[in-house]
């Protein structure tokens, strides 16, 4: 194993501790958490055919250890459609477990967590808990706590399994909307990193790709907050490992230690949306979030799946908060250099602003395009009036935590919405990043 990661593997368990169990042969878990709860539980699932065998251990696992479980529910499509979460909701309902066994990809156990929150609270109406902190209000105004999830992770990319976030799609309106509370935080989690060797390919690009945002969007918007040392440490490792081994995934599918690697980046991902410190000078309470490429990929479900929406947006951000972001940008600079992305002898303390955000951004669309993937909203599919719908999608309450946690945070009233995102959105549509404003 690769020192970095090492060094991963060390981050999680200092992180998670026993209640997290990863790497190798560790289905057997399975069924030793969910036995932590209760005797009876909800198993819901993909019905992906790569995912039988390993489902089987799970099976046994549960057996192993006296969990009784009924004909398993059917997990969710793509994007956990708000019907899928209905549909889960009312089996979890049926049978009132005292656990869900959660098995699938971000989807499913977003899904699930929402469900969760439905069948404990008797609800009809998913669209109260969108924002933050509005299931933990409900929690302790009835006094019951989330039913617990045991969340078993089956490709590397969300970190939903290690969260407190679920993100959940209008279809109709093509929108997605975020539920952020600590009391859907699985209380323990497996991810066993055999099972990826069975996922298709572009699951498997998404996936990293959407750990690469997760890493980079916390990081610049640390800039001033006390746990920027500990994100930037998470950004580089998290980061490298993934342009260091998606390319060699996506080459040989059977390539195990780049499944290892993967998997332990992906989660870093999930670490740094979850970082959490109090500021020993103020006593306040500061928290890692991701902004301006989760927040537009919202609004892009009906022509790109996240990972690529957020590979599309943020080169675009880079650039917009430039000014920002130096030290930033430096660091992760210096990783698509060392990987082949950034062409030339480099000198990044030299770089400065406008010229050294550009050769970054160049660096992460290049590495973008050699997966195949789209750089451009346009070369997506993506129609120009979508832009609009993306910008007034912005100015939405409920997703003012996105606008914070940007570098340059953006306030609505103040226009800051229409000043720098439409225009950075703009050359995300078009490939110029001569249309995006410098920020302050």
């Amino acid at each position: 194993m690769e020192p970095s990661e090492k060094t991963a593997e060390k981050l999680l368990k200092n992180w998670k501790g026993e209640n997290y169990a990863w790497g190798i042969d560790v289905l057997d878990k399975v069924g030793e958490f969910t036995s932590r709860f209760g005797e009876r539980t909800v198993l819901v699932t993909n019905n992906s055919k790569w995912l039988n065998p390993w489902l089987e251990e799970i099976i046994q696992s549960l057996r192993a250890h006296k969990v009784n479980y009924e004909i398993p529910v059917k997990g969710a499509r793509p994007n956990s459609p708000r019907e899928d979460v209905y549909r889960i909701a009312l089996a979890i309902s049926k049978t009132k477990p005292d656990s869900i066994v959660a098995v699938g990809g971000g989807s499913t156990i977003d899904a699930v967590k929402a469900a969760s929150v439905l069948a404990r609270y008797e609800s009809s109406d998913i669209e109260p808990y969108f924002g933050t902190g509005e299931v933990t209000k409900v929690s302790e105004k009835t006094g019951k706590p989330a039913i617990p999830i045991i969340a078993v992770q089956t490709a590397s990319g969300s970190g939903t399994h290690l969260t407190r976030y679920s993100n959940i799609t209008d279809p109709v309106a093509g929108i997605k909307k975020l539920i952020v509370d600590e009391a859907i935080i699985p209380p323990a989690a497996v991810f066993d990193h055999r099972v990826t060797l069975g996922v298709p390919q572009a699951l498997t690009l998404d996936g990293g790709l959407d750990g690469i945002a997760h890493c980079w969007e916390v990081f610049i918007g640390a800039t001033g907050k006390c746990y920027y040392e500990e994100i930037k440490e998470i950004t580089q490792i998290g980061i490298e490992l993934i342009v260091e081994n998606l390319p060699q995934a996506v080459r040989k599918p059977d390539n195990l230690q780049a499944r290892i690697a993967l998997g332990l980046a992906t989660d870093l991902g999930g670490y740094a949306i979850m970082i959490t410190k109090q500021n020993p000078d103020t006593g306040v309470v500061q928290r890692g979030g991701t902004n301006a490429g989760h927040l537009g990929s919202f609004q892009l479900t009906h022509y790109l799946t996240h990972g690529r929406a957020c590979a599309v947006l943020n080169p675009y951000y880079a650039v917009a908060f430039g000014r920002a972001i130096e030290p930033q940008n430096r660091v992760v600079g210096a990783i698509f250099q060392r990987a082949g992305f950034i062409a030339g002898d480099v000198d990044w303390e030299k770089l400065e602003r406008h010229t050294l955000a550009e050769t970054v951004a160049k660096g992460m669309i290049a590495f973008s395009r050699s997966l195949g993937f789209p750089t451009t909203l346009k070369e997506a599919g993506v129609p120009q009036e979508q832009i609009e719908v993306m910008v007034e999608a912005a100015k939405n309450p409920q997703l003012k935590m996105k606008l914070q946690n940007m570098p340059t945070p953006m306030d609505v009233e103040r226009g800051d919405v229409d000043t720098l995102m439409r225009p950075t959105l703009e050359a995300a549509y078009s490939g110029d990043l001569a249309l995006i404003p410098a920020s302050e």
